[in-house]
């Protein structure tokens, strides 16, 4: 498929733990056949050092686009630029508060912005507990833009065997709000849990 064609993902990873997220749907994208688009911030670089043996450049190997988090003129922070939409895996309450208030400090969140703008799926899996009544009423306002709200929660009714059975199942049903349908998942009624049948 040309590059021209072919969809492009917008993946956010911010300084919130649960970095994982945003590796897998990196390696999502790239098994999908999806362009990404990785932008991360300053204090995801911390968080990578902290939860993984990774490096920066491990992980921008990853992405087929990598953008600086200072860049706002990247072709990320246009409309005009067309994608899929962005997710933001891990997703700070640093993070999501800019994107709710729309003042935007670095190409992550201006990227968000953007998206919202034009009327594509963003998708937010914020990493935070417990919320106080503040960070609730930023989820209340970011919903009621257009942004959907999916925590990291892990799906027992998968069985999962193991952590990275859990993750993959959290991002591919995040994935799966942007119309990708990623292997891993586990899906009720169809691999798991009782089959449905015409009566």
């Amino acid at each position: 498929m040309p590059k021209s064609e072919q969809p492009r993902l917008v993946v956010g990873i911010s300084g919130a733990s649960g970095i994982v997220y945003g590796l897998r749907a990196l390696d999502a994208g790239r098994e999908l056949g999806v362009e990404t688009h990785l932008v991360m911030s300053r204090a995801a670089a911390l968080t990578l050092s902290q939860e993984t043996g990774l490096s920066a450049a491990d992980v921008n190997a990853k992405a087929d686009v990598v953008h600086k988090v200072a860049d706002i003129g990247a072709a990320i922070a246009s409309g005009s630029f067309r994608t899929l939409g962005m997710i933001v895996a891990p997703c700070s309450v640093r993070t999501m508060s800019e994107i709710a208030t729309g003042v935007t400090s670095s190409l992550l969140t201006r990227a968000a912005d953007v998206t919202l703008k034009e009327r594509r799926p963003l998708v937010l899996m914020v990493r935070e507990t417990p919320l106080h009544l503040g960070h609730l009423r930023t989820l209340v306002k970011l919903a009621e833009m257009g942004a959907v709200i999916a925590p990291p929660l892990p799906a027992f009714y998968a069985r999962p065997a193991t952590i990275e059975a859990m993750v993959d199942q959290s991002v591919g049903r995040a994935l799966d709000l942007f119309g990708l349908s990623w292997t891993p998942v586990k899906r009720w009624g169809q691999d798991v849990g009782p089959l449905k049948t015409e009566a």
